[in-house]
């Protein structure tokens, strides 16, 4: 069932000084309705202090110390994955207002701020369960944060040759791949990193996870997909006896020898959707399928 919001956490790029003008336009909105917003810190000192803003905000907050009705993030697919990592299992919604180029999750433009927030005050917009992706190692305990809402990745390091990964399903021997790395992605994610090294789109709610090699040695390799509810299990080696792991793009170096087990998390992340916005609609307008390139 959909809310009233009452209490917002905002989260904002830090990189985008020109765009930073919408926060002033998004408070200003909020304040008719009368509700709280709380900034992370990083983004408020960003905003007062290097753009010189007075900004009117309830509060301030740290890392995932804050509770809000929903969570509001300002700058672009990155900014969002930020903010998911930091709602993690609280349970809050996620609205995306992107202030760059059209976003699969920040799909809300600063033109549309207004109607945006007039339909949600109306309860005129959807709610969105996307799948998250947790990976524990036996070895080495991981230092960030271990869940990811568009992939985990595993890949060799800048200097070395190529890793192999011995992978397995559910306990069952899959493939031993010889590659630059191997991204699993969820249908979140898979118009993301893992659309860029040849894997497939997948719808929202498509309960499926896809494992994508980065520029395997064999050309007979090819992306799977796979039920959401199915174990991963990742043995490494690798010449330098180390390789990264990526999660959301947070990347740390792991031991050869760790064994990465991938699953599904327990919980979801909550995705705030315009009626009028539609996955294909998106796909369409970031692919430019149809698009005449003739000139």
């Amino acid at each position: 069932m959909n809310i009233h919001p009452k209490k917002f956490a905002l989260f904002g790029n830090v990189y985008q000084a020109k765009k930073s003008a919408h926060v002033l336009r998004l408070l200003s909105i909020l304040e008719k309705y009368q509700a709280e917003v709380y900034v992370q810190k990083e983004f408020f000192q960003f905003l007062t202090k290097e753009q010189k803003m007075d900004l009117q905000v309830a509060g301030t907050f740290e890392e995932d110390n804050f509770e809000a009705d929903m969570v509001l993030s300002m700058g672009g697919d990155g900014t969002f994955l930020k903010a998911a990592s930091h709602v993690g299992n609280k349970n809050i919604p996620i609205l995306g207002i992107n202030t760059g180029r059209l976003g699969f999750l920040a799909d809300v433009s600063p033109e549309e701020l207004e109607e945006t927030f007039e339909d949600i005050y109306k309860n005129n917009y959807k709610i969105e369960d996307r799948s998250v992706l947790q990976v524990t190692s036996e070895g080495q305990p991981l230092k960030s944060t271990p869940f990811g809402l568009n992939e985990i990745a595993v890949l060799k390091r800048d200097s070395s040759s190529m890793i192999t990964i011995h992978t397995s399903i559910n306990g069952a021997y899959l493939t031993t791949y010889q590659a630059d790395g191997l991204v699993i992605a969820t249908p979140t994610g898979s118009t993301a990193y893992s659309l860029s090294i040849g894997g497939p789109v997948i719808v929202p709610h498509s309960n499926t996870i896809a494992i994508t090699p980065v520029a395997p040695h064999s050309l007979n390799i090819r992306p799977i997909v796979i039920n959401d509810d199915w174990e991963i299990t990742l043995d490494v080696e690798s010449r330098s006896h180390n390789f990264l792991v990526a999660i959301d793009g947070r990347s740390e170096t792991c031991r050869e020898g760790t064994r990465l087990v991938i699953r599904k998390a327990d919980y979801n992340i909550k995705v705030v959707k315009r009626h009028n916005h539609i996955f294909f609609h998106t796909l369409r307008d970031k692919m430019m399928w149809g698009a005449d390139s003739r000139g």
